[in-house]
């Protein structure tokens, strides 16, 4: 099989272990605490991680190490939000939806913290997406519910997130960097898990289940997928496939938890696809565009 073909398969599982992350979590923290939840979800997950990177670990400065964990706070607090909307919400569908329009959030808050205006097909694809999310999130009149406005601040979050990563770590190996954030993250959602969080006295077996499957499938197995298909898949391929997650996720909560699609919502879904995949691709073709020049010999 050729490497490029074996990277889009790791992408594409990463997608699916993602997808199935929502329902892990949503049926763990049926049973458990969701602060703590994260907290121990992404704690272990980083101790997983640790004999892979460790090398790298010791190698870095104390200025790009303190500069990693300062972008897991902001992980942080989006995983606060993103937990908070998922123990709000009946489904997981059209959260996962709300969720990914973070993508196009990025544009606009690199264009207020770091002054890059945003692209022509940015402008041309969020009228889309705002209609979008009007038809997924008003089915009850002009107001979000409570899940609704989560994974709206957890998507503006994940936004932030992106924006301090793509410019801050560059020169921190990837592996290295996923594991200081996931520990920032599972420290930071352990600490306050301890101060405000009653655990209670029995944990059914069916938790720890759900548990075991966030951390080892959802987290550690997901990040190594996503992190080893991104090595050898196509940049404009992995980016295509990573869009999948939402669809993945909706079948799943209208499979498991008879989540409502009416036609309404459907079409939210759709016009929110519509503007990612037209943004996404547009910004492929530029990416495209600026490489072929700089490989093209001169005359």
């Amino acid at each position: 099989m050729l490497p490029e073909r074996r990277g889009d398969l790791f992408i594409l599982l990463a997608t699916l272990l993602a997808s199935a992350g929502w329902l892990f979590s949503k049926e763990a923290i049926a049973g458990l605490p969701p602060i703590g939840f994260i907290g121990w979800r992404f704690f272990l997950a980083a101790l997983i991680m640790l004999p892979f990177c460790y090398r790298q670990l010791f190698a870095l400065p104390l200025a790009l190490l303190l500069k990693a964990a300062a972008i897991g706070l902001v992980m942080t607090l989006n995983l606060v939000f993103w937990i908070q909307g998922i123990s709000n919400s009946h489904g997981i569908g059209e959260g996962a939806f709300i969720m990914s329009l973070a993508m196009l959030l990025v544009p606009p808050l690199a264009w207020l913290t770091f002054k890059e205006r945003p692209t022509r097909s940015f402008w041309l694809a969020l009228p889309i997406a705002v209609v979008g999310l009007f038809l997924l999130t008003m089915g009850n009149g002009l107001s979000f519910s409570k899940g609704q406005a989560f994974f709206l601040a957890a998507s503006l979050s994940l936004a932030m997130y992106f924006n301090l990563n793509s410019r801050f770590a560059r020169r921190i190996d990837p592996v290295a960097l996923t594991c200081i954030q996931l520990a920032v993250v599972g420290l930071m959602h352990l600490l306050y898990s301890v101060l405000f969080e009653q655990w209670p006295a029995y944990i059914a077996p069916v938790t720890w289940g759900w548990f075991a499957a966030s951390v080892l499938l959802a987290t550690s197995l997901r990040f190594g997928s996503q992190t080893v298909g991104q090595k050898y898949s196509n940049v404009g391929n992995a980016a295509l496939i990573m869009m999948l997650e939402p669809i993945w996720t909706v079948l799943i909560s209208v499979f498991w938890y008879h989540e409502p699609m009416p036609a309404q919502k459907v079409m939210g879904c759709i016009l929110i696809l519509t503007a990612l995949l037209s943004y996404r691709s547009a910004s492929l073709l530029t990416w495209y565009r600026l490489r072929s020049k700089r490989h093209t010999p001169s005359a």
